[in-house]
């Protein structure tokens, strides 16, 4: 779960560090004093999208890091396993640091335990320990897509969308490679001649691997042939045989005088090992550098055939507009190419037998997808009528209807249409979401899914971000105790603007802004027992609090925390 958060220059918070416990924080402060800003912060250091804007006036750069226990996060404890990116302190393996910093101009890096890693991964690491709910959550439910997303999250339908996957891509490979062996019939054996006259070209020059490289090389040394042969002679007369002194002179007079000084002071002796050695260093070069030399040989003859393979070389490369070392490589291709061209006929009746068994093993998975979601629904659809119906719907109807078309698209996704409907009133049809007039019910039954989705989750930290908006009352404090119920096996945060939610929190945290020296800035605190008395009472009463409006919020805390152990 999320330990801590630290933020440094983000939006109006110029620093800031903020630690949390197990069970259900909640945030609240007034209106417009950043209680989102913490939601935005903990997004971006988990790898969504950063943007420059972010980074505080007259700041650099943003810089913030988050820090999990993993005790409750398996599925992150594999993933840091797999990753090789587990913090290596023996018995603190159970803690992970993620940390992102984006500059003004937009760009980011991010570092997971102290290892540098792209965004995807921190986005990866991340789904394995937080999710979040965001206030807008309803307008992407009114999506098909997420509508069908979600009811394959609660069925767990994983195994069966992974076979309806590579059925579907298996099929689509075969359908593209039908297409293109028809292609070619269709446009005559055009292509067929030109890949034979191409092919062969290619083989009568008999490229072999590194080849051109290698004659690169000899090229460049038989060109040089005269200047290799009279530079080494004359590093050879300098190093054994110049009349002036030799190298190898000079040192060996050298080891001679300095051995003679170390018989008179043992300070000498390191220096004049050093000096014999030199002294080996040098014949040894000298005997090498001879017989290198005298096996140099100018030949012309051999260098007008390197000429001449290089420049056929070359002339083939331009024609395929490649470069030179990549001609082996084409060579390849083409061969590759022509061999399936050229046996089309009999490929493709392969390819259509394997499309007909392909096809029919779509079909089974997909079926077979289509059930697991028609057992799905119907559960799901009672398990969000029954959070509605605590919500303030009470004739509420909730259902999930999965329709199986038949089509000739080949889908990842299956064959199903799935949609999610609701009937608010008695009387009333069953209609889609997207038609639901009421922007409170639409509210409602967005805040059940998000319930129902969040239960089902094996992540440990679950945020809500004003998923409450649009309710208020008793239905209110249900919502609480909903939101409250799902930390008590790992950890919820909530951002609201409902007493009734704040009440039911174990911890409170304040959002406020301050002005200091001309800039706005956003302050977290934890609240004790008694400011917490004031913040429920100021959510409840407004700016002027009174002895009543107190007592009331004292008395939510109380009944909220007396049901906890009830309920517990």
């Amino acid at each position: 779960m999320l330990a801590e958060i630290n933020i440094r220059n983000f939006a109006i918070i110029d620093r800031l560090a903020v630690e949390f416990g197990r069970g259900m924080t909640v945030l609240s402060g007034e209106t417009g004093a950043g209680k989102s800003i913490l939601v935005d912060a903990l997004n971006l250091v988990m790898g969504e999208r950063a943007d420059g804007g972010a980074v505080r006036e007259g700041a650099e750069r943003a810089d913030i890091t988050a820090r999990f226990t993993l005790a409750d996060a398996p599925a992150a404890q594999a993933w840091l396993t797999d990753h090789e990116l587990n913090n290596g302190t023996g018995d603190g393996d159970d803690e992970c640091v993620m940390r992102r910093v984006v500059a003004r101009e937009g760009r980011s890096r991010g570092w997971i335990n102290g290892t540098p890693m792209p965004v995807r991964e921190l986005r990866a690491l991340g789904d394995c320990l937080v999710d979040i709910h965001g206030q807008h959550a309803h307008q992407s439910l009114l999506k098909r897509d997420a509508q069908r997303e979600l009811l394959d999250d609660y069925g767990d339908h994983t195994q069966a969308l992974s076979a309806v996957v590579e059925s579907a891509q298996a099929l689509r490979a075969t359908q593209a490679a039908i297409a293109r062996i028809e292609q070619v019939d269709n446009a005559g054996d055009s292509r067929i001649d030109l890949l034979r006259y191409q092919v062969g070209e290619l083989d009568t020059l008999a490229l072999e691997a590194d080849e051109y490289a290698q004659l690169e090389a000899e090229h460049k040394r038989l060109a040089s042939a005269e200047r290799l042969i009279e530079d080494g002679q004359r590093a050879l007369g300098l190093l054994f045989e110049s009349e002036d002194g030799a190298a190898t002179d000079r040192l060996g007079a050298a080891e001679r005088l300095l051995g003679e000084l170390a018989a008179i002071d043992p300070g000498f002796e390191p220096i004049a090992e050093l000096a014999a050695s030199a002294l080996i260093q040098a014949q040894e070069a000298a005997d090498g550098l001879r017989r290198y030399v005298d096996n140099l040989d100018i030949d012309p003859q051999r260098f007008q055939d390197v000429e001449s393979r290089l420049g056929a070389i070359r002339d083939i490369a331009r024609k395929h507009h490649v470069a030179p070392s990549e001609l082996a490589e084409l060579a390849e291709r083409l061969t590759a190419e022509l061999i399936e061209l050229e046996g089309a006929s009999e490929r493709l009746a392969e390819l259509k037998q394997a499309e007909i068994e392909q096809h029919t093993a779509y079909e089974k998975t997909a079926a077979q997808l289509s059930a697991a979601r028609q057992k799905a629904a119907k559960p799901l659809g009672k398990a969000i009528t029954d959070i509605i119906r605590s919500l303030g719907m009470p004739e509420g109807q909730f259902s999930v209807r999965v329709r199986s078309q038949a089509s000739n698209r080949i889908s990842a996704h299956g064959s199903d249409h799935i949609e999610f409907l609701i009937a608010a009133n008695p009387g009333q049809s069953a209609r889609p979401l997207d038609r639901v007039a009421s922007g409170g019910e639409l509210s409602r039954i967005s805040l059940a899914i998000e319930v129902i989705a969040a239960s089902r989750t094996r992540v440990p930290t679950l945020v809500f971000d004003e998923v409450d908006t649009g309710i208020g009352g008793g239905v209110a404090e249900i919502v609480g105790r909903q939101l409250r119920r799902l930390g008590i096996e790992g950890q919820s945060l909530c951002v609201t603007h409902l007493p009734q939610v704040a009440a039911q929190a174990e911890h409170h945290l304040y959002v406020a802004k301050q002005v200091k020296a001309g800039q706005t800035m956003t302050r977290i605190s934890t609240l004790d027992a008694d400011d917490r008395v004031e913040e429920l009472a100021r959510m409840l009463g407004g700016v002027e609090l009174t002895a009543q409006t107190r007592a009331h919020a004292a008395d939510m805390i109380e009944r909220a925390a007396a049901g906890a152990q009830t309920s517990g």
